[in-house]
């Protein structure tokens, strides 16, 4: 089985790339455009950019986009699996991108229909012909996606499918409580944290550190260092370091993503972790030269 499937946040991104410092009060110039994103559709997209066939996406949007966001992810290569939300909008995130300070970008996010993701949502057949389950880690910041994301990963245990899951956000696993967020995720076997992630969830500053802490809980654990690559440790111990490429980064939005979906494909096609990273990092400064969280 070589399917993948990603459960997770499918939303409407508004990127505001501004060259000058925010100005309060007034106007600061700045190029706008709406997108569309969300982690797990982000992943999803590179996911299948890096030669994954079949990939599979299951999240709740508005009813009012959910024809725009479908045809999106066909383009991409990606099967949507959309249920649409007769009364929540799609997720709305505004993207502030600094063009001075290397495409880094602050979120503001209306989460909208994605946190209402319900168990009545996820049917154990959505894991039939996959070989890898991805959770994106929004879905644990609310009681009804929390659930959802429980049953997919005791479906997935239960047919012996390995699940992975990306902690998102460092503010809302904060909101929530690491040991909360911690017990939630507790039965994934792939951790994708970037570094600042890394350590909230272990107390642990130097990445090498907490990547080994964490694979004590999830034997495999793959931190993003944003220019400085990527690190994978299993089982306690760093087993492969990986340099990024050398680019001019547009916009950083998404690199994350595309290093899970980058990392997974290669990992579904045979790939060591090493070469999964590799393939990770690949994905991820192709990523950052472009506006938005998808493929180009």
């Amino acid at each position: 089985m070589s399917g993948l499937l990603l459960v997770g946040d499918v939303v409407t991104d508004v990127v505001a790339r501004h060259a000058k410092p925010l100005a309060p009060g007034t106007d600061t110039a700045a190029r706008i455009r709406v997108l569309p994103g969300g982690a797990a559709a982000n992943a999803a997209c590179w996911a299948a950019r890096s030669g994954c066939a079949d990939v599979r996406l299951l999240g709740r949007v508005g009813a009012g986009e959910a024809a725009w966001h479908e045809a999106a992810l066909r383009r991409a290569g990606v099967r949507p699996l959309l249920v649409r939300d007769p009364e929540a909008p799609t997720g709305t995130v505004v993207a502030l991108v600094d063009g001075r300070a290397g495409g880094e970008r602050t979120f503001l996010t209306d989460s909208g229909a994605v946190l209402r993701l319900a168990p009545a949502d996820w049917s154990a057949r959505l894991l039939d012909g996959v070989g890898h389950l991805h959770l994106s880690g929004y879905l644990f910041f609310a009681a009804t996606s929390r659930d959802t994301a429980a049953l997919a990963m005791a479906d997935a245990r239960e047919r012996g499918v390995p699940v992975s899951v990306d902690p998102a956000s460092t503010g809302f696993a904060g909101e929530l409580g690491v040991d909360r967020f911690l017990a939630a995720v507790a039965g994934a076997n792939l951790l994708f944290p970037n570094a600042d992630e890394a350590a909230l969830l272990t107390g642990l500053s130097a990445p090498e550190a907490a990547a080994a802490a964490l694979s004590r809980r999830h034997r495999l654990v793959a931190v993003t260092l944003g220019a400085a690559g990527a690190l994978v440790a299993e089982a306690g111990e760093v087993v492969a370091r990986v340099a990024a490429r050398r680019v001019r980064p547009l916009d950083t939005t998404g690199a994350g993503d595309a290093f899970a979906g980058g990392f997974l494909a290669a990992r579904l096609a045979g790939a060591t972790v090493a070469e999964a990273a590799e393939a990770g990092c690949h994905a991820g400064a192709e990523a950052v030269t472009v506006a938005g969280g998808r493929p180009g």
